[in-house]
């Protein structure tokens, strides 16, 4: 039962990871309409940059700060990239994201070589209900409950908040009210950026990171994204948990050359689901 448990709470940390960068996802796509496949480099770039920093002998914090405000960057340059010039298609802008992934490959190896890299996080352990559990699991499932918090406060209380929802809700009313919808665009994108640099530095005490990491970070972030319809950040965030729990439980249990393929077998199983209410909602009757 202990390790059931131990099981259960590393496995909710890890969805909680996949849940921010998941977000980052969803918030971009509600802005825009662009699914940006460039998501999980931006937690790659916030791990290799808090872990040089780190390195060099910065302290705790400032490291990660630092590493968060250079994702946010990356996303913003990813945007400017993708939607920048005035009349792109959602379907132009994901293939650009592609390319600035590829492209990041490059750079990281360059910068950081083809090796993993990982940082040290918070020390020790504790013990819940008679499981252990690292104390980092328990500051990336605090961090992640904060962010949600904090995002809904932004969308719901601020002015910035409630312009970026109005483009995603109707995009062509939120013009004729004076909203640049490209400004809006690009700043989701560079939500999406801080969103995965926050995810980042979290993951990179836990388990290291090397340029291609980004892969299994969007594949599990996209199938929670999905879960959600692209849409509804808390019901991402359930298919975040439920992810990270499921692979956890397959690695736990023995099946650890198996997490990806849990993966993408509840994103194929959702997008079956979705899809077939979709089909069934369009042939009922007006």
């Amino acid at each position: 039962m202990s390790a059931f448990l131990t099981y259960l709470l590393n496995g909710l940390a890890v969805g909680c990871a996949i849940a921010l960068i998941a977000s980052g996802l969803v918030v971009i796509h509600r802005v825009t309409g662009v699914v940006n496949f460039a998501q999980g480099t931006f937690a790659v770039v916030a791990g290799l940059c808090a872990s040089s920093l780190l390195g060099l002998g910065f302290p705790h914090g400032l490291s990660e700060l630092a590493a968060i405000l250079v994702a946010a960057l990356a996303g913003l340059l990813t945007g400017l990239a993708a939607i920048g010039r005035r009349g792109t298609t959602p379907l132009s802008s994901l293939i650009v994201t592609l390319g600035v992934g590829v492209l990041a490959y490059a750079v990281e190896i360059v910068l950081w070589g083809d090796q993993p890299r990982s940082a040290p996080g918070l020390a020790g352990s504790v013990t819940l209900a008679g499981a252990r559990v690292q104390t980092q699991h328990l500051l990336v499932i605090g961090v992640t409950a904060a962010a949600f918090v904090l995002l809904a406060l932004f969308f719901g209380r601020t002015y910035l908040g409630k312009a970026l929802t109005a483009c995603a809700s109707n995009p062509y009313a939120a013009r004729v009210v004076g909203i640049d919808t490209r400004l809006m665009g690009l700043l989701a994108f560079a939500l999406g950026g801080l969103l995965g640099g926050i995810a980042g530095v979290l993951v990179t005490p836990l388990r290291p990171i090397s340029f291609d990491t980004d892969v299994t970070l969007i594949v599990n972030a996209f199938a929670a994204a999905v879960f959600g319809a692209l849409t509804r950040p808390v019901i991402t965030l359930a298919g975040a948990l439920l992810l990270g729990v499921a692979e956890t439980m397959a690695a736990g249990y023995g099946y650890g050359s198996h997490q990806l393929e849990v993966a993408l077998g509840l994103m194929i199983v959702v997008m079956i689901v979705q899809a077939s209410r979709r089909s069934a909602i369009s042939q009922e009757p007006a």
